[in-house]
């Protein structure tokens, strides 16, 4: 591998000339200015803290500036003299507008504003989509009425690490082992970066998509469990949201962060923000290298083992050979160490054309790279044909090595632009942006497989994909009097997929042609919806209708000159209603109740015929006839929220039609090949308690947790063909059906030692599954975290410890007519970190008073501000 230490001195100049340029630029704006002051009040003439104070000046918008008011509602700042017109704005309060001409130094006065009308949860003023309910800003996660926000800047156990391990904090989110992410038990989750896909996460990219963003980049992350008709209908489990870094803050801000770790991983990253007049700025950059070690075993045992009859017994050798063994019993066990590297870079601005109307730009480029090998050793006992008439079937045991090499590298760059226009202050707005995305990807692989250490098969594989998305969105929002609003919308998506395999081989595959292909995958979804909401007293509404006209074009060739080409076509129209309704008991006390129809449209990838050829003993294959699934999916919530501790427990019962699961079969039973092929099979039904909690009992202790506690019921039954053991076609079948219990518990406790330092443990549960064919064993694991504020709050040093007593795995037993199998897989073992970071805040320093409160606080919303 490279030397790594070349990413630190990379990013160190970048950000050093970053910061040179722009200190100079701010330089370049100061004039003779005079300071002026003043107050801001509400109607009862108490001072309202942390107020946004702008001005701007009418004849020089280059001459405007803002400010935040401190605790005591006073602000100070330098202007030029001028005539200016002056917004307050302030959570819970009305926007407010004035008109002043500045004459010279002095102060102004007070200026007052007005509360907002309708207030619930501690004076929060609520929507129905958007609007945070509970009241504190120091709770890690927000119940909104159709989403939950968490907050990670407080999850000490994940700093310095990626998306991955962010995700493993996230309620009602569950990380796998091979960092498959599920809600509520159900893989089938939609990504989102900043409300759009994005080229960010890949194609097919998987774990190691979620791996290449790094913790200290993500702003929060929202978990839609039941998205509403404004939100795209992909993803029948829900939608994750991840919302990446902008800083709102005036001046030069930014911060820088380091980390150092084991299994071998370093990483740097840096978030730069610049706000002055109508530009807002914005750099995110990192680079990282990480090492991870996958363990694996299984134990396969054959079953109803009968011995083909040979009529006539083969007189020679070479008629011997050609009858194939009948495999009893496999013993396997792996190894794969993969090497990474990743580096991304995002940039843009926002400009605020006037008052009412901005538009805003931003460009991403993000690659990854890496090498691994993986030792594969197999002991098979099978019964060998001798042509002795006294012992026709002997037994015999082989050992087989499989050694194999991959390169991998990605390549992503995502453009968007938007426009931002109110049309007056009562809240009519409009929206548009347009995304344009290109993802290219390679995975080559060599394999040599060794038999009772004599060289017998060797793989050559190449995997080529590029995709090209452009999407493009329009929402607008027309407000109808005091408490009603009317939402309108047209999303476009275009995805263009192609992928180029070729495989080379010396093993007797006779499919081995058709692996060797090109597909080109293309797809158009035309989406319009319209949503309204009101509120009746107590009592507010929303409802909405979706629809999406889903075209699908799939082109397939073969470099098998036996296959013939496939051409398919598919189309969908296909409507999304949703329905929300909450009701205030009373202050802080809240009932929600909603319903949505969500879609999962199949990847691409499973959409490819005989699209991966893993190796030799592992084939998976596309399905080209599959078909999407839709969930019925009803929730009724409730929210309480108190000084101490909130409480939002919620009731749920989903119901998926034409699910889509893995059919896991041996075309040949005289052979030990296993093929993977996805299908549509019957229904999953979930009906489940997802309850999320925070009490914090004392100033220096708070707890987090989460549950979700579900039965399930599966139906399915499937069929394939198969060659038996006497060469003879036969059809099998697999039943998927099971029902059962199943939990995931979590539980986060924070302990502040002092004013500076905070330790924090995290613990989760994940319960198992059973089915006809599957039983899928529970699993735990323990995290830990310590962090210290450092240099007057400016810096803060963490470590952490994932999985301290290295039982995060995943075990599995399989059971047909045909075999019984037990596999456990360990993704990542027990790893620790250490991060450092530096937060670099000129200008806030500069135009707002020092604040005398706990620097360990979060209340500033800083980047990386600590734990409590």
């Amino acid at each position: 591998m490279k030397n790594k230490t070349e990413i630190v001195n990379i990013f160190t100049r970048k950000t050093l000339g970053l910061t040179l340029v722009l200190s100079a630029a701010a330089m370049a704006f100061a004039q003779e200015k005079a300071d002026v002051s003043g107050t801001i009040v509400n109607k009862k003439n108490q001072p309202v803290p942390y107020a946004s104070v702008t001005f701007s000046n009418k004849a020089n918008k280059s001459l405007s500036d803002a400010v935040l008011t401190d605790e005591k509602g006073q602000y100070k700042l330098q202007l030029t003299p001028g005539s200016y017109d002056i917004a307050v704005e302030a959570i819970d309060y009305k926007k407010s507008s004035i008109n002043k001409n500045i004459t010279g130094a002095g102060n102004i006065g007070a200026l007052s504003i007005e509360p907002e009308a309708a207030t619930t949860l501690d004076g929060k003023t609520q929507e129905l989509q958007g609007v945070v309910i509970t009241a504190s800003a120091a709770k890690p996660y927000k119940v909104e009425l159709d989403k939950k926000t968490y907050d990670p800047s407080q999850d000490i156990v994940s700093k310095g690490g990626s998306l991955q391990d962010v995700l493993t904090n996230v309620p009602s989110v569950t990380v796998d082992t091979d960092g498959t992410v599920s809600m509520r038990g159900s893989s089938n989750v939609k990504f989102l970066i900043n409300g759009k896909p994005s080229s960010l996460l890949g194609i097919d990219d998987g774990a190691n998509a979620l791996q290449s963003i790094p913790a200290d980049q993500i702003e929060r992350i929202e978990v839609i469990t039941n998205p509403s008709s404004k939100f795209e209908a992909s993803g029948t489990s829900g939608i994750l949201n991840i919302i990446l870094k902008k800083s709102k803050k005036v001046g030069f801000n930014g911060s820088v962060v380091g980390s150092l770790g084991y299994f071998p991983r370093t990483s740097l990253n840096t978030n730069l923000s610049w706000r002055k007049n109508n530009w807002t700025w914005f750099v995110n950059g990192g680079g990282g290298y990480t090492e991870n070690k996958t363990k694996s075993n299984s134990e396969t045992t054959y079953h109803n083992i009968t011995f083909p009859k040979i009529d006539p017994i083969p007189t020679t050798q070479a008629g011997i050979d050609q009858i194939p063994t009948i495999p009893a019993h496999q013993l396997q066990n792996s190894t794969n160490k993969t090497y990474n590297k990743n580096y991304n870079v995002s940039a843009g601005f926002v400009y605020d054309i006037s008052d009412k109307t901005s538009v805003n730009l931003t460009g991403l480029v993000r690659t990854f790279e890496g090498d691994g090998n993986e030792l594969v050793n197999t002991y098979d006992s099978f019964y060998k044909y001798t042509g002795d008439t006294s012992n026709l079937w002997k037994p015999m045991n082989t050992y087989t090595l499989r050694d194999s090499k991959t390169i991998f590298n990605n390549l992503a760059f995502q453009g968007d632009v938007g426009l931002d226009h109110k049309f007056d202050d009562k809240g009519q707005n409009l929206s548009v942006s347009l995304s344009l995305q290109r993802n290219r990807s390679n995975n080559n692989g060599d394999i040599q497989e060794s038999v009772d250490h004599v060289l017998s098969v060797q793989d050559i594989t190449r995997r080529h994909s590029v995709s090209k998305t452009v999407i493009g969105k329009a929402d607008y929002e027309l407000p109808i009097g005091e408490n009603s609003k009317l939402e309108a919308g047209y999303r476009l998506d275009i995805n263009n997929n192609t992928y180029d395999n070729f495989v080379s081989t010396t093993s007797n595959n006779p499919f081995i042609l058709d692996y060797n292909n090109n597909t080109d995958y293309k797809e158009m979804f035309n989406a319009f919806y319209l949503q309204f909401k009101s509120k009746i007293g107590s009592f507010a509404y929303q409802v909405g209708l979706r629809d999406e006209v889903s075209n699908v074009k799939i082109n397939y060739i073969s470099q098998n000159p036996n296959t013939p080409p496939i051409d398919k076509t598919k189309n969908y129209n296909n409507l999304f209603p949703s329905v929300f309704l909450s009701y205030d008991i009373a202050k802080n006390n809240q009932i929600l109740v909603n319903y949505s129809r969500r879609i999962d449209r199949p990847r691409s990838f499973f959409m490819v015929p005989f699209s991966n050829y893993v190796n030799n003993q592992n084939i998976f294959a596309g399905n080209i006839d599959l078909n999407p699934s839709y969930v019925d999916s009803y929730e009724v919530g409730y929210n309480l929220t108190k000084k101490k501790f909130t409480l939002n427990p919620t009731l749920y019962y989903r119901h998926a039609t034409e699910d889509t699961k893995m059919l896991v079969y041996r075309p040949d039973e005289r052979q030990t090949v296993f093929y993977t092929k996805p299908e549509n099979l019957g229904n999953d039904d979930r009906i489940g308690l997802d309850l999320n909690f925070t009490y914090d009992p004392f100033a220096w202790f708070k707890i987090m947790g989460s549950a979700d506690i579900f039965r399930y019921k599966t139906t399915g039954i499937t069929s394939y063909a198969t060659i038996d053991r006497d060469g003879l076609a036969q059809t099998r079948t697999l039943d998927f059906t099971g029902s059962g219990f199943s939990t995931r518990l979590r539980l986060n406790t924070t302990f502040r030692l002092d004013k500076t330092l905070s330790v924090q443990l995290q613990g989760f549960y994940r319960g198992g599954q059973k089915t006809v064919n599957q039983d899928r064993k529970d699993m735990y694991a323990l995290n830990f975290g310590a962090s210290k504020t450092i240099w007057k709050g400016d810096g803060t040093i963490t470590f952490n410890i994932q999985d301290i007593f290295n039982t995060r795995g995943m075990e599995v037993f399989n059971y047909t007519s045909d075999y019984t199998r037990s596999s456990f897989m360990q993704w990542q073992p027990r790893q620790f970190s250490i991060s450092l970071t530096y937060r670099f805040k000129q200008g806030e320093k500069i135009e707002q008073p020092k604040r005398k409160k706990d620097i360990n606080s979060n209340e500033n919303k800083d980047d990386q501000q600590g734990p409590m």
